[in-house]
């Protein structure tokens, strides 16, 4: 019995050591997380991605000879354009390629839109340095949320118009919504065949468990100043005036929603597309929705014809502990709105 006990105190030291030592590291990390808070900026040249792709599926289509003769030939290129541009460099020439940049940013939006966040920082980032030949391709994901943020997702692009920067709206999977709010600010729309488009409307619903807490003779107090400062409740016993006055706020989102979208495409039939339906690229198109039906891969290989293809992205770094409690969050995001999805639109 002693002995046990021993063994158990002893347990007791080790695990008491381990925690303090994950503590201290946990500490640690994000001390020196702190000092790096700020995101990093990733620039990937597309172009030269595709042009190596291509070589290296040519390549592999010759002989071992011919192959040898090819790397041979390379070889001796590099060499001579290192040393032209040594020479350029030395002469101080070191002028930006007249070559027009296809800026291409990516947004695959959650309920609550926070990937808005990188989406500022990456236009903020082209906008620096674009010219006024270039222009912006924005692959876009996003079956809609929040108002408020989907709103200032398509506040940012905006700022793109606003500075006479082409822009397309490239959609492959869904763009419905607050994700068509963002794609309408776009000077084109490209949607891949069966992509989902529209859902111009507004939704909102609350459990309510008033009846179940009065059969427990549980009773829940609320009190507010100012008539509408809560309309509906969880808890509360909800009212006709409530529920009239959520319904006129529903329908006044509705409108502005409907609104921004006419003043981003005047020429579309807005009452016919505002009721809340969605439709796949082509019916879409024939609507008026999209402007052209393809995938964003196509779009860009057709760009990279006579034009720089340059991918940007903003990561934001994140504490060990955010980590872990946002991936959890992220999890439950993805799995409600994967049921969401299925019941707005039908398996295939």
């Amino acid at each position: 019995m002693e002995l046990l006990s021993q063994y158990g105190l002893f347990l007791a030291k080790i695990v008491t050591v381990v925690v303090a030592i994950a503590v201290v590291a946990t500490i640690i990390v994000n001390l020196t997380q702190r000092k790096r808070q700020r995101g990093e900026l990733r620039v990937t040249n597309l172009s030269e991605q595709y042009q190596e792709m291509q070589e290296d599926m040519s390549v592999a289509m010759l002989d071992n000879t011919q192959q040898k003769l090819w790397h041979k030939a390379q070889k001796k290129k590099r060499k001579q354009e290192a040393k032209a541009a040594k020479a350029k460099a030395k002469q101080g020439d070191l002028k930006e390629a007249g070559k027009p940049r296809v800026w291409v940013l990516d947004f695959k939006g959650s309920m609550d839109a926070h990937e808005v966040g990188s989406l500022r920082e990456e236009i903020t980032a082209v906008l620096a340095v674009a010219k006024p030949q270039d222009e912006v391709v924005l692959r876009l994901e996003s079956p809609g949320g929040v108002v408020h943020g989907y709103g200032l997702a398509a506040s940012q692009l905006q700022r793109l118009r606003e500075k006479a920067i082409p822009l397309t709206v490239a959609v492959d999977k869904v763009a419905a919504s607050g994700g068509y709010m963002m794609a309408c600010v776009a000077n084109k729309i490209v949607a891949a065949p069966f992509s989902i488009i529209g859902s111009i409307g507004v939704v909102a619903q609350i459990p309510n468990f008033n009846r179940f807490l009065k059969n427990k003779d549980i009773d829940v107090e609320l009190h507010t100043a100012g008539q509408y400062k809560r309309t509906l409740t969880l808890l509360g016993e909800n009212t006709e005036e409530g529920r009239q006055k959520f319904r006129e706020d529903l329908n006044e989102t509705h409108h502005l929603f409907k609104s921004f979208v006419q003043r981003m495409r005047p020429e579309l039939d807005i009452d016919n597309v505002a009721t809340g339906e969605h439709w796949y690229g082509v019916q879409a198109q024939e609507k008026g929705l999209v402007d052209e039906v393809g995938t964003s891969d196509d779009l860009l290989l057709r760009l990279m014809d006579g034009r720089e293809v340059i991918s940007v992205r903003y990561l934001q770094r994140k504490r060990l502990m955010d980590r872990l409690t946002g991936s959890v969050a992220e999890s439950a995001d993805r799995l409600l709105l994967r049921w969401w999805q299925r019941g707005q639109k039908p398996m295939l």
